[in-house]
């Protein structure tokens, strides 16, 4: 009884989005260099192998550094039904709600071109389009149209699994001209030859994109799934510790798919491709099923303060690296304490100095009340 008291304290938040988004975004602030300066201090095995997790594989595979940008997109997608459900519910009309959703992928969108070129004028042809934050609205957007305008659940799934099977299809039976169909090479595959074809300016890698125009399809499915578990965590009848052991067993299980299927289509975040549309799927909900376990079942919050703070300014401290030196800030207040550590240790604790003063930015935005919200 004490534990569903704790899961419907507030039914149309989830205390543990803001902190899981936060863990996620903790990663790309900086705490990956912590990482790598650990290494680089002691030489380690251990820091090695948590430091190679923390890059990109240059083609297929996975790191755990993979996982940053799906799991946020992920998180978007379960916030779905507390938000955009939630105005449907209080009598907003479909066109008024996806008007909302279009203005918001519009803007992310416009601030990925920011974040891509800064604010100067330049020829198309050194413009890159294609971008973290594009991507994001994009999938959000037409993931959120698959929810706005379907009612049926399973609809909802077909939808999944049609984007995920079509795009498995579409570069497994076709090609670059020039390569054999199925081709899946950075210069082969159907996907980086259609956004070389398609897409204006500049590509990241010159032949590929990995925020190309065409996998952004399988990313509408991560989008979708993170949607649907937020349904299923704000609708089902079931206990909070019910919910919390299915999202770990269906995340295990997606988990599983995407370990066979990667016989046949590899995991490549670069393409996005179905496997890793699985995979990523898969870790996104295990992990959400400890947070909200944890934070909105059992009601332990005061752990996850740290990562709140984060959480509820994701997109700030994402381009904040464009518009405000902190490794000069960091420089400025601290650089002494460097030189009295001395080597090798200081570039540890600078780059720790370097995050924390990042979070107490956000903390003093946090307790202002100010969030950039799009």
């Amino acid at each position: 009884m004490q534990e569903e008291q704790k899961t419907s304290i507030s039914p149309n938040r989830l205390f543990s989005l803001d902190a899981l988004r936060g863990f996620d975004m903790f990663w790309i602030m900086g705490a990956e260099e912590i990482v790598h300066a650990l290494f680089k201090a002691t030489g380690n095995s251990f820091w090695g192998g948590f430091s190679n997790q923390l890059t990109h594989p240059a083609w297929n595979g996975f790191h755990f550094y993979d996982l940053i940008f799906p799991l946020f997109l992920f998180i978007a997608g379960v916030a779905t039904p507390y938000s955009v459900g939630r105005e449907l519910e209080l009598g907003k009309t479909k066109q008024q709600v996806m008007l909302r959703v279009f203005k918001r992928a519009f803007i992310l969108v416009l601030l990925g071109l920011v974040v891509n070129n800064g604010l100067e004028l330049r020829p198309l042809a050194d413009i890159r389009f294609g971008s973290v934050l594009g991507r994001i609205g994009l999938a959000y957007m037409l993931a959120n149209f698959i929810y706005i305008n379907t009612t049926q659940q399973k609809t909802q799934i077909a939808c999944f699994v049609i984007l995920l099977i079509g795009y498995y299809l579409l570069l497994k039976f076709t090609a670059a001209p020039g390569f054999p169909a199925g081709d899946l090479t950075q210069a082969g595959n159907f996907a980086s030859y259609l956004d070389r074809s398609i897409l204006p300016g500049r590509l990241y890698l010159g032949n590929h994109d990995p925020e190309g125009l065409i996998s952004t399809i399988p990313a509408i499915g991560t989008g979708l799934l993170g949607i649907l578990v937020g349904k299923y965590l704000k609708n089902n009848p079931a206990s909070g510790t019910q919910k919390s052991i299915q999202l770990l067993l269906i995340g295990s299980l997606f988990v599983g798919i995407a370990l066979l299927w990667n016989y046949d289509f590899p995991i490549n975040k670069n393409l996005w491709t179905s496997s890793f549309v699985m995979l990523v799927g898969g870790l996104s909900m295990i992990l959400l099923s400890f947070f909200y376990f944890i934070i909105d079942v059992k009601g332990y919050k005061r752990w996850a303060y740290f990562f709140k703070i984060i959480g509820m300014n994701s997109i700030l401290i994402y381009i904040s690296g464009h518009f405000i030196d902190w490794e000069y800030t960091t420089n400025a207040l601290f650089h002494w304490l460097g030189q009295l550590i001395g080597a090798p240790y200081n570039m540890v604790v600078m780059v720790s100095l370097y995050v924390g003063i990042e979070w107490a930015f956000l903390y003093f935005m946090f307790k202002m009340k100010i969030f950039l919200k799009v």
